[in-house]
């Protein structure tokens, strides 16, 4: 019983910030600066997911840093993200391989 209780607190909790919007908001946001805010929520919350697990993806934290500054260095260049995952985790792994 107490399973089923969580499922149905849960599925509210996750079911409440989608319906509240369409609730009350009945026009389109016409705003300029709320709607920028709101097309770039998406990348700051993947950002803020992603980060911190580079870091504990790792048990070597310096590899972990060389890792995301290789990522960085080529989403600078504007390669694909597939690239930018693949060419990150082949580094890390060649380096974790070579030196530990």
């Amino acid at each position: 019983m107490y399973n089923i209780i969580v499922v149905i607190i849960m599925a509210l909790v996750s079911y409440i910030p989608r319906v509240l919007p369409l609730i009350f908001i009945k026009t389109q946001i016409k705003n300029k600066f709320i709607k920028s805010f709101l097309y770039y929520i998406p990348y700051a919350v993947l950002a803020c997911l992603t980060f911190p697990a580079i870091f504990y993806f790792s048990s070597n934290l310096y590899l972990s840093i060389i890792g995301a500054c290789v990522a960085f260095t080529l989403s600078l260049f504007n390669q694909k993200m597939y690239l930018v995952v693949l060419i990150s985790v082949v580094v890390v792994f060649g380096l974790s391989y070579l030196f530990f």
